[in-house]
C-alpha cells in the first residue's frame, strides 16, 4: 500500500458519502455547482480510457484501441463546463508548528485529501497548489477518478520550509486562474492581515468562490506558557526571550483581533471563512462545516 493512502481514512470516507460541497456563487454560463451542460456540442477534454460497459454509446468506442487489443474501450471526457476547484495549501515553515500530535501542515494535508476525494466523487475537477513565498508545486484540475492518486502523492511529498508571502501568491494565482472556480485556501494566515485580505478579494474580483480554512494550533491561540522562555520565529529564525505571564493578556487580545479581522473581512466579501483548531480532529471540523453549509443552502 502506498504511504500516501493514509490520508484517506476509511471511516472518514464512509461519512463523506452522504456529503456534498456545492458551489454557491460560481456561475459560468449555464453552470451552477454540480449541474452539467444541457447543450450539445459543448467543449470537452479527453481524460482517459475505460472498458466498455453495457449501455455505453457505441460512438464512444475507441476503434483504434480495439484494433490493437481486440477489446472494447470507450473514451472518457471531462466537460470543460464542470466546476474547477483549486486546493491551495500553505507549506511555509510556520505550518510545521505543533504543540501536540499533529502539526498544522499535516492537518492541512488530511483536510485537503478529504476535500479532493469529496469533489472528485461529485465529478468536479480538482487541482492542487502548494506554496510558501511563491508557488512550489502545481497540479492542474482534473476530474478523472484516478487523479486522487496524483493529488495524494503530491500532498505526501510536501515539506514545510521558507517564509510566507500569502498576498503575492494570491495575487499571482488570481491572475493565472482565469476561469471561474472554487478556491479553497488552507493556511495559518500568519502574514500581514490587510495584505492577505486584499489577495483574497482579488480572487473574488475575478468571480471565483473562495473558501478559507484558517488552521491554528491551540497554543497559538491560548498562549498557555508559564515559565520565561525563548521563542523562535519558525520562518525568520528570529529569537526573543519573554515572560509569558506579562504578555498573555495583550497577546490574547491581539490574536482575538487578528481572528475577528479575518472573519469580518471575509464575511463582507462573501468569502466562506472557517477557523480551525488542530485540537479538533480534521474530520469532525470538516463534517461540522459541511453540515452548516448544507443548512445555509
Amino acid at each position: 500500500m502506498e504511504s500516501y493512502s493514509r490520508y484517506l481514512i476509511p471511516e472518514v470516507l464512509s461519512k463523506l458519502k452522504g456529503m456534498e460541497l456545492k458551489a454557491r456563487l460560481v456561475v459560468e454560463g449555464f453552470l451552477i455547482g454540480l449541474h452539467k451542460s444541457p447543450y450539445k456540442g459543448f467543449s470537452v477534454e479527453f481524460a482517459e480510457h475505460r472498458p466498455y460497459m453495457p449501455g455505453d454509446e457505441i460512438r464512444k468506442i475507441d476503434w483504434k484501441i480495439y484494433a490493437k487489443t481486440d477489446r472494447f474501450y470507450v473514451k472518457e471526457y471531462e466537460e470543460e463546463t464542470n466546476l474547477k476547484a483549486y486546493l491551495i495549501l500553505d507549506a511555509s515553515a510556520s505550518m510545521a508548528y505543533r504543540s501536540d500530535r499533529m502539526d498544522k501542515l499535516e492537518y492541512g494535508r488530511y483536510l485537503a485529501a478529504s476535500l479532493a476525494y469529496l469533489l472528485l466523487k461529485q465529478k468536479d475537477s480538482v487541482g492542487l497548489c502548494v506554496f510558501d513565498t511563491k508557488v512550489r508545486r502545481y497540479i492542474p484540475p482534473r476530474s478523472a477518478a484516478h487523479h486522487i492518486h496524483n493529488l495524494l502523492k503530491e500532498l505526501d511529498d510536501v515539506n514545510p520550509g521558507g517564509e510566507t508571502d500569502l498576498s503575492s501568491t494570491f495575487h499571482e494565482l488570481a491572475e493565472k486562474m482565469r476561469r471561474r472556480g472554487l478556491i479553497i485556501i488552507i493556511s495559518d494566515l500568519l502574514d500581514d492581515p490587510e495584505k492577505v485580505v486584499r489577495g483574497l478579494k482579488h480572487f473574488r474580483h475575478k468571480k471565483h468562490e473562495v473558501l478559507v480554512f484558517h488552521i491554528l494550533d491551540p497554543w497559538e491561540v491560548d498562549f498557555p506558557y508559564e515559565e520565561p522562555a525563548m521563542f523562535r520565529d519558525m520562518e525568520s529564525n528570529e529569537k526573543l526571550v519573554v515572560d509569558p505571564e506579562s504578555l498573555r493578556s495583550k497577546y490574547k487580545r491581539r490574536i482575538e483581533s487578528f481572528l475577528d479581522y479575518y472573519k469580518s473581512q471575509c464575511r463582507d466579501s462573501l468569502i466562506d471563512y472557517v477557523n480551525l483548531n488542530t485540537s479538533t480532529t480534521f474530520d469532525r471540523a470538516l463534517f461540522s462545516y459541511l453540515m452548516k453549509r448544507k443548512k445555509l443552502g
